[in-house]
C-alpha cells in the first residue's frame, strides 16, 4: 500500500471538531505500514468519548474504502483539545439557522419584561425579520397567554433523522414555553438543575428553522437560570427592562452588573423604561410620572448604555395581553409607536454591536426595504 493513496483516503476525514481534514490540520502524526497492516497515531481535538470514536471509525472507512477493503489497520488517538479561556468555556455552541440570540432581561419582577418581549417580537416580525420567541421564565410562564396560543401545543417533526419539537406559530413568531407542557393550574415546583434542563431541551431540542432573531424572555434576578442560558448558547447581546422607581433601578443595575461579568461577557444592548408616565385620555397633553421621571435613562447614561426607548402607563398595553394581542398590533397610537421605536433602536444597537467585533466574527448588515437593518453573520 502506498503512504501519499492513504493520506489521500485521510483527507476525507474530518476533525473531531469539524473545522478542518485531519491531514492538513495536521492531526496525523505518524503513519507507518507494514505489508497489509497499517498504523495510524492521529490526534483528536475533542476529548468527548463518542467524537473519539466516530473519528476512529472514519478513518477505519477511510482507507478501507479508497485504498484496500481488507487492510489490518490499527489506530492510536490521543487527545490535544485546545486551551480554552473560562469565557470560552462558558459560552454554548450556535444554533444552526439562528443568527442573533438576544435575551430581555430584569433584575426585578413585575416591571413588564414579558410584555415587551412580546411586543419587541411581533415588532419585529412586522418589520420583515423571522423571530422566535423562548419563554424562559421556568417557574412563571406568561408568553403563552400573552400571545394568545394557550391553547397549543407544540408539535413533532423529523430532521436528519432526529425527532424535534416545532414550536407554535403566533402572530407570526414561533414561540416555545414550558407553559404548553403544564397545566394553567399547574404550579412547576422543580430545583434548579431541573429547570436548567428543561430550558436546554426547549432551546436546542426545538426545529426552528431559519431565524433572524431568537428571544429569551428570563425570569427577573440574576440566578442559575441566566447562567445556563450563556453556557447553553451564543447570546449576541442583552435588553434590561426597568420601570423608574429607585428600588427598580437598584435591580436592573445589577442585571446590567450580571451581563457584563467577565466569565459572562453579554453585551447590553440597551435598558427600555416601562410605565415611565400615564396620561389621562381627558387630558392628552399631560404626563404623569407616577413612578418617577427620567430614572433608566439616567442609569443608561452611568453605565454607559444605550437608552432604547420609554413606554407609557396606558390600560390597552394591559387589556391586549390579557387577551393574546400585543399592543404592537394596534393600527395607531402611542404604545404601538413605542415598542416599533423600541424594536428598531434594539435592531441599531445590535448593529453597532456587531460592527465593532472581532474580523473572525465579521458580519454582514443588509436593509431590508423599509426596515432597519438585517443582521446576518458572513
Amino acid at each position: 500500500m502506498d503512504k501519499q493513496a492513504i493520506l489521500d483516503a485521510l483527507k476525507t476525514v474530518k476533525t473531531a471538531s469539524g473545522q478542518s481534514n485531519i491531514v492538513d490540520a495536521g492531526h496525523v502524526r505518524n503513519l507507518q505500514i507494514f505489508g497489509d497492516e497499517v498504523v495510524v497515531d492521529a490526534v483528536a481535538d475533542r476529548a468527548a468519548l463518542h467524537l473519539k470514536k466516530k473519528l476512529e471509525v472514519e478513518i477505519l472507512t477511510a482507507i478501507h474504502t479508497h485504498v484496500h477493503p481488507k487492510a489490518k489497520i490499527k489506530v492510536n488517538l490521543t487527545v490535544e483539545a485546545p486551551a480554552e479561556t473560562e469565557a470560552q468555556r462558558i459560552r454554548g455552541e450556535a444554533i444552526p439557522g439562528i443568527q442573533h440570540i438576544v435575551a430581555v432581561a430584569s433584575g426585578k419582577g413585575g416591571v413588564g419584561k414579558s410584555t415587551v418581549t412580546a411586543n419587541l417580537a411581533v415588532a419585529l416580525a412586522e418589520m420583515g425579520f423571522s423571530v422566535g420567541v423562548v419563554d424562559a421564565d421556568i417557574y412563571g410562564p406568561s408568553l403563552p397567554l400573552m400571545l394568545d396560543a394557550v391553547n397549543e401545543k407544540p408539535g413533532s417533526i423529523e430532521v436528519d433523522g432526529k425527532r424535534m419539537m416545532e414550536p407554535v406559530f403566533t402572530h407570526g413568531v414561533k414561540l416555545m414555553s414550558i407553559g404548553f407542557f403544564a397545566g394553567t393550574d399547574q404550579a412547576v415546583v422543580w430545583r434548579g438543575p431541573m429547570a436548567t434542563k428543561a430550558l436546554t431541551q426547549m432551546i436546542k431540542d426545538t426545529y426552528w428553522g431559519e431565524l433572524d432573531f431568537l428571544l429569551l424572555d428570563l425570569p427577573p434576578g440574576t440566578g442559575d437560570i441566566h447562567l445556563s442560558v450563556v453556557q447553553a448558547v451564543p447570546v449576541s447581546g442583552a435588553v434590561v427592562v426597568s420601570t423608574p422607581q429607585a428600588v427598580a433601578l437598584a435591580d436592573a443595575r445589577k442585571g446590567v452588573g450580571m451581563f457584563r461579568m467577565e466569565s459572562i461577557g453579554v453585551p447590553v444592548l440597551g435598558l427600555v423604561e416601562n410605565m415611565a408616565y400615564f396620561t389621562p385620555a381627558e387630558l392628552p397633553n399631560n404626563k404623569y410620572y407616577l413612578f418617577g421621571q427620567g430614572g433608566v435613562r439616567r442609569l443608561a447614561d452611568e453605565v454607559q448604555v444605550p437608552f432604547l426607548g420609554e413606554i407609557p402607563l396606558v390600560q390597552s398595553i394591559r387589556e391586549a395581553g390579557d387577551v393574546g394581542r400585543p399592543a404592537v398590533l394596534q393600527t395607531e397610537g402611542p404604545a404601538r409607536e413605542a415598542f416599533m421605536r423600541i424594536a428598531r433602536e434594539t435592531v441599531d444597537s445590535l448593529a453597532h454591536r456587531v460592527e465593532n467585533l472581532p474580523p473572525t466574527e465579521a458580519v454582514r448588515i443588509t436593509t431590508m426595504a423599509g426596515c432597519s437593518p438585517s443582521i446576518r453573520k458572513n
